[in-house]
């Protein structure tokens, strides 16, 4: 689908458009560096964690080689390009979090938000995408689409979210200013049903919408399907902090941080490849994350959805209760909760969706290879593996199971024994 710009059609116009842009850039930053920097915790031990973050070459210390030199060409540039849009597009989120207003946002018929940053985002994550891979065929599986901004009440709210993606754009060389149906057309190029056959990159841009609203943790995730495998993930979750989460690092609020040191986190991952993190506004992320199995579950964790709405979390607290889990369960908006498993935050991750929802493939496909190459195991209630190259849509049995494997055995058992109860 060809791209409407709206060009400046003079030299002098678009040295003005840069020099404004360059003042605002100036202004942004002076505030940012004027916060008050975050206090970091106290490092922990990784024995602790369960995890080892090692260089690629297998040595156990914190690695500083870039992922990227490290894995063959496969998927390279598909990484590099998806890597770039995710950071676009976690930008907008960051300006805009908190700036939300309450006309900013709208409820969609399945009772979820939806804000200017949701499709700001979309928007971003597929211009970057298709300007950095101009000669690879587009489709892209989406949450979002414009139908309702395209209505006459909804103008005012497209108009803004045509100048939030603009005002990111002046940032970036040689960028064009987009006009408003072009920033529409964009984020209508989610509408691919995906499947087994092709590539397909698949995008929530903002994952744990709740959460973004409630200054809570949010995730921007990215993955890329072909022919029906799910070959790469990205997750960048700008709230997240760097070191090893704890219990009000889900609570409402943790937006204030934004910008301080230590916050803020982009994970990566290539089928074959390993899965990495580091810092969201870094370079590629180098330090490759590969998690320790065990079958204690004395002082073992488990994660989960941050709303009771998301997840049952009555029955997830009786699966604890028969592994012997006793430390109270970690709960997290977004697939953040994926990307902090992956680097051994926790042991468990579990996902029981109420009776008659269905989920959708973008809620998990970036999170998946990213645990899946750390070392995790992921499949539903039943052991079956998680079929995200069909469809639009996910279909499981009863629920989502994330954990190492000896853990993940274990957690099997304990639901067929509870279901039989």
């Amino acid at each position: 689908m060809s791209v409407t710009v709206l060009a400046a059609n003079r030299v002098t116009l678009r040295g003005l458009r840069l020099a404004v842009c360059k003042g605002l850039n100036h202004l942004c930053h002076t505030s940012l560096q004027s916060k008050r920097s975050h206090s970091l915790r106290p490092h922990q031990a990784f024995h602790e964690r369960k995890v080892w973050i090692t260089s690629a070459s297998g040595n156990p210390q914190t690695a500083q080689a870039s992922a990227t030199e490290n894995m063959s060409n496969t998927y390279q540039h598909e990484m590099q390009a998806a890597c770039a849009a995710v950071r676009l597009a976690a930008r907008l989120c960051t300006k805009v979090q908190l700036q939300l207003k309450a006309g900013e946002k709208q409820d969609k018929s399945d009772d979820s938000p939806v804000t200017i940053a949701d499709y700001g985002s979309q928007a971003l994550v597929a211009y970057g995408l298709q300007s950095s891979l101009p000669s690879m065929q587009f489709s892209m599986v989406a949450e979002e689409d414009s139908a309702d901004l395209r209505s006459q009440d909804s103008q005012a709210m497209a108009d803004r979210i045509t100048d939030e993606v603009n005002s990111i754009l002046c940032q970036e060389d040689g960028a064009p200013q987009l006009t408003k149906q072009a920033v529409l057309d964009l984020i209508d190029q989610g509408a691919s049903q995906g499947g087994p056959q092709g590539r397909h990159w698949v995008l929530d841009p903002i994952d744990g919408t709740r959460g973004f609203v409630g200054l809570r943790q949010y995730a921007i995730c990215l993955g890329l399907l072909d022919q029906g495998q799910v070959v790469l993930g990205v997750l960048g979750c700008p709230n997240l902090p760097q070191q090893p989460i704890q219990e009000e690092d889900g609570a409402a609020g943790v937006a204030e941080r934004v910008g301080t040191e230590g916050i803020g986190c982009l994970f990566t991952a290539i089928k074959g490849q390993g899965a990495f993190v580091g810092a969201l506004n870094g370079g590629p992320p180098s330090s490759r994350l590969q998690l320790q199995d065990t079958s204690d579950f004395s002082q073992a964790r488990f994660m989960e959805s941050y709303e009771s709405k998301h997840s049952d979390q009555s029955f997830t607290s009786k699966l604890a209760k028969e592994l012997g889990v006793t430390a109270p369960p970690l709960r997290l908006d977004s697939q953040a909760k994926y990307g902090a498993l992956a680097r051994g935050d926790a042991a468990i991750l579990l996902r029981f969706p109420h009776k008659g929802y269905r989920e959708k493939i973008w809620d998990h496909a970036a999170g998946v290879i990213i645990v899946q190459e750390a070392g995790a195991v992921s499949t539903d209630a039943s052991g079956a593996p998680l079929e995200l190259g069909q469809s639009r849509w996910l279909d499981i049995d009863r629920g989502i199971v994330t954990a190492t494997p000896k853990v993940h055995a274990a957690i099997l058992k304990a639901i067929s024994k509870n279901s039989q109860d």
